[in-house]
């Protein structure tokens, strides 16, 4: 029997990674067995395969397909091995310019418009090390990635490589029906995250005077297409009180999912707005107050509450993002950031950062840990300062914090979010800790979620 790969299916292999299938449509590669993998290297059209269990079940679980001798799979489809670490996928910020000027931005260290742009040759050679690398999926962001003037031609360039894009961050304003039509014609169907950040307040946010009004029409026209819609609502002191009828509007339009974003202290928004960020502690109460009334209501959207719990309307379940291991998933080999980890992060300017919420914290410090302008891709996921803190382990932090090395919590929370922990940090200490995570261990925030959401099934209850 002659067998060869689906046009969907490749193999891979990297660093420390021996056997992995990418399947499009999927971020991520996942690892198959030695036996099936090994039956996999041999459909290729032109090995003649014996029967058995193994190779029907690839059949069936669509990997493969019957074929006559000597029709092969794609260039694509066939075994690539890579010798630096795996990343697959890249949040790629294509320009740091925006139709907009948001009060609260984190790209820019001040009130400055950040200017800079990756020109189409610079991301077409971006495109290209990053595919030399297994690179599968991007994250297309800015600023505004609509303004690009070649935003469409950058799309096209990704798919002509057989990547892919999984999520555009955008603020939707110039979202039209001829860009989505050249996606469905592309067969790029990405997740659109679209900013909109409250009934009534939108346009004071976005400094707009229309913003509200045509961010809520674009989310209709993504809908109206067929494409997956996940509204991105900061909340602040300014909003906090909308934030209910804000879920109301966006699950009565058939939003797949919302998330609140606690409005940090960036450097633009301390400046913009001075004292409006919520404490953690206020951020705590007011979501956990929007969660009880969200959970007695009969929406069904998905609500991610950033840095604090995810509720799950269809299974009536929760699960607390402080909470990321049991004691049985533990390993001190864990990466701090699972994000970072595996998702390159590059800015407009082409620099490289652990992720691009840090992008102006690392502005505002005047701190490079690589660029890809200067450096090639492949050599800064091989050696060098970003992939250092990118991979850095949790033993590291363990041997570097001794709050968190002693801290009984730290099983659970595994040092929280770094970016946060950098944030809080007054001597520019990556490996500090996520002082939320310990406000929401060390002050009973646990069992006040626990208590209030108690008709509700928690996804990782605590254990430790």
């Amino acid at each position: 029997m002659y067998c060869r790969l689906k046009e969907d299916i490749a193999l891979r292999k990297w660093k420390y990674v021996d056997r992995a299938v990418y399947r499009k449509g999927m971020d991520h590669a996942f690892p198959i067995s030695k036996e099936k993998f090994n039956l996999l290297l041999l459909c290729d059209g032109n090995h003649d395969i014996e029967p058995s269990p193994y190779l029907s079940s690839l059949l069936s679980e669509g990997y493969i397909e019957k074929c006559e001798k000597g029709e092969e799979p794609s260039k694509w489809s066939l075994l690539k091995e890579y010798d630096n670490y795996y990343f697959p996928r890249m949040n790629l910020m294509i320009t740091g310019k925006c139709n907009l000027n948001c009060l609260h931005c984190f790209n820019a260290k001040d009130n400055a418009p950040l200017n800079t742009e990756l020109s189409f040759e610079q991301i077409v050679d971006i495109l290209d090390q990053a595919r030399d690398i297994g690179v599968h999926a991007f994250t297309l962001t800015g600023g505004e990635p609509l303004v690009h003037h070649r935003f469409l031609d950058i799309v096209r360039a990704i798919y002509d490589r057989d990547m892919m894009i999984f999520e555009l961050n955008t603020n939707g304003l110039l979202l039209n029906q001829k860009i989505l039509d050249e996606f469905k014609r592309l067969r790029c169907y990405p997740l659109i995250k679209i900013s909109f950040d409250g009934v009534g307040y939108h346009n004071i946010i976005r400094q707009h005077p229309k913003a509200e009004d045509m961010t809520i029409k674009a989310i209709k026209l993504c809908l109206d297409n067929g494409f997956r819609v996940k509204a991105q609502v900061q909340v602040n002191r300014k909003n906090v009180d909308v934030m209910m009828d804000t879920a109301k509007l966006l699950d009565e339009m058939g939003v797949d999912e919302m998330r609140i974003i606690r409005t940090t202290e960036a450097p633009r928004w301390e400046k913009n707005s001075p004292n409006s960020s919520l404490t953690i502690e206020e951020y705590y109460e007011r979501m956990l107050d929007f969660s009880k009334e969200y959970i007695d209501s009969e929406m069904k959207m998905v609500v991610d509450i950033w840095q604090f719990l995810k509720l799950y309307p269809s299974h009536h379940m929760y699960s607390l993002i402080p909470i990321a291991c049991t004691k049985d998933e533990f390993n001190i080999r864990i990466p701090m950031c699972k994000g970072n980890r595996g998702m390159i992060a590059i800015s407009s300017g082409g620099e490289a950062v652990p992720c691009l919420q840090m992008s102006g914290w690392f502005l505002e410090h005047n701190i490079s840990l690589g660029n890809v302008l200067k450096t090639p891709l492949k050599q800064l996921v091989k050696d060098s300062d970003y992939l250092n803190l990118a991979m850095a382990p949790l033993f590291k932090q363990i041997v570097e914090n001794d709050k968190c090395g002693n801290c009984k919590y730290y099983k659970a929370c595994t040092g929280g979010c770094p970016a946060l922990g950098l944030l809080y940090s007054k001597n520019n200490d990556y490996y500090h800790e996520d002082i939320t995570k310990c406000i929401f261990f060390e002050n009973g925030w646990y069992e006040k979620v626990t208590d209030t959401l108690k008709t509700w099934r928690i996804e990782k209850p605590l254990d430790i």
